[in-house]
């Protein structure tokens, strides 16, 4: 159980961080209340990009200038025209795995990294079967199938196993960390020798969560190329949405052999994909406080205060809200999902989210309608599941003292009974 002072103290840590990054730091005392830590690191934020703006004036679209020397913290940056070539040297928004290699391609936003990767793919593995689990991220599987008409979307159906039996086909395993936390077990038990590719998105955990790891090397003993695809706008800018940047890493576990060949040849076509569709990152939404031994420490707490409150949370809501939860156990726990009595659509599920918002936000809890997630108060906002077409109210977990959350997950489960 974390107290109140221990948080504005640890709060304290992490504002100091983002002031450090400025050329001038301010004067910071330790924040007195929730609403001074959300409000000085939004504020921080902000000022750390309009200060990067005017450092890096020459910096422009057409890279005009042979003395622009475009950084962002620890970030340097090299391109021509519209950043079609951009180079980017700095730290990595991942733990490493030992005895793996990478390349990393970063993007204006993660929906840009799979998209470019997605497109590059049907040059390559055009035909080939991809497989989902029930759950996967509702945009990504709208863009497959709308867009991506060369891929075909398989849902899996328990028990997996059938669905990773040998085929004449070509394979791809995407691997979403929004899907339930059964399916996402169940999966890793499976025997994935027989894919072709695993793209394993992993917006929703942390850049050193072990289940990243667990991944990784179950992928290595199977010799499945694997590429990694993420929105950093979540998980890795200390709850304050630094800036819309997203990546795709392709692994490889040796130097030849098929594996390696198909990654360098869907990097290279991916690199291609993100000069064509315009999709390439800007450096100023690079976050200047990544990588450091303080940034890690204080990411690791933030996020175990978040899961904390989410197993707390799930709890709560399975005693208090039996008949009205939808998904309480999210292999990420970051958020849970509330269902109605009446069948809502995406317009009366937002409506509702923004009632219980603004309802709880004026009885003085730290609580917002937004669509995000990884805050230092409580989201809400309409949830679409893509497999079963149903709607319901998503409550994303925040990093808060345990009793101030408690009280807040306590007022949620109340206001939505009443309501619902």
């Amino acid at each position: 159980m974390e107290t109140i002072k221990a948080y504005l103290e640890r709060k304290h840590r992490e504002i100091g961080l983002l002031n450090g990054c400025l050329s001038s730091p301010r004067h910071m005392p330790c924040p007195r209340s929730v609403d001074e830590v959300i409000r000085t690191k939004f504020q921080l934020t902000a000022a750390l990009r309009a200060e990067h703006a005017l450092q890096d004036w020459k910096a422009t679209e057409t890279s005009w200038s042979a003395t622009a020397s475009p950084t962002s913290g620890p970030f340097t940056f090299s391109y021509d025209y519209q950043r079609a070539d951009l180079k980017v040297n700095g730290p990595s928004f991942y733990e490493r795995e030992a005895g793996s290699s990478g390349e990393t391609i970063y993007t204006a936003s993660g929906m840009a990294a799979i998209a470019a990767l997605l497109f590059a793919a049907t040059r390559i593995v055009a035909g080939a079967d991809v497989l989902v689990l029930p759950g996967s991220y509702g945009e990504t599987l709208e863009l497959i199938d709308r867009f991506v008409p060369d891929l075909r979307l398989v849902t899996l159906r328990p028990p997996l196993d059938d669905g990773f039996a040998p085929a004449g086909g070509l394979r791809i395993l995407l691997l979403d960390s929004c899907v339930s936390a059964t399916a996402f077990e169940a999966a890793l038990r499976c025997d994935g020798s027989t894919l072709d590719l695993l793209i394993f998105d992993t917006t929703c955990f942390a850049g050193r969560s072990g289940r990243i790891r667990r991944v990784l090397r179950l992928a290595r003993r199977s010799g499945i190329p694997v590429v990694m695809v993420r929105s950093h706008t979540k998980l890795d800018s200390l709850g304050a949405e630094y800036g819309r940047l997203g990546s795709a890493v392709f692994m490889r576990w040796s130097e030849e052999g098929a594996e390696h060949s198909l990654s360098e040849r869907l990097a290279a076509e991916t690199r291609d994909a993100v000069r064509l569709l315009g999709g390439a990152a800007l450096p100023a939404h690079f976050p200047p406080f990544v990588g450091t031994t303080d940034y890690w420490v204080l990411t690791k707490r933030r996020v175990a205060a978040i899961l904390r409150n989410g197993r707390q949370a799930a709890r709560l809501f399975a005693r208090e809200l039996a008949s009205l939860s939808a998904e309480l156990h999210f292999t990420h726990g970051l958020y849970i999902t509330l269902r109605s009595r009446r069948r809502l659509d995406e317009a009366s599920a937002r409506q509702a989210a923004d009632a219980m918002s603004h309802d709880l936000g004026r009885a003085g809890f730290p609580i917002r309608h937004a669509g995000s997630f990884g805050f230092d108060f409580a989201a809400t906002e309409w949830f679409h599941d893509a497999t079963t077409d149903e709607y319901s109210v998503r409550v994303a977990v925040p990093d808060l003292p345990t009793e101030l959350w408690n009280d807040l997950a306590a007022a949620i489960a109340g206001w939505w009974r009443a309501h619902e």
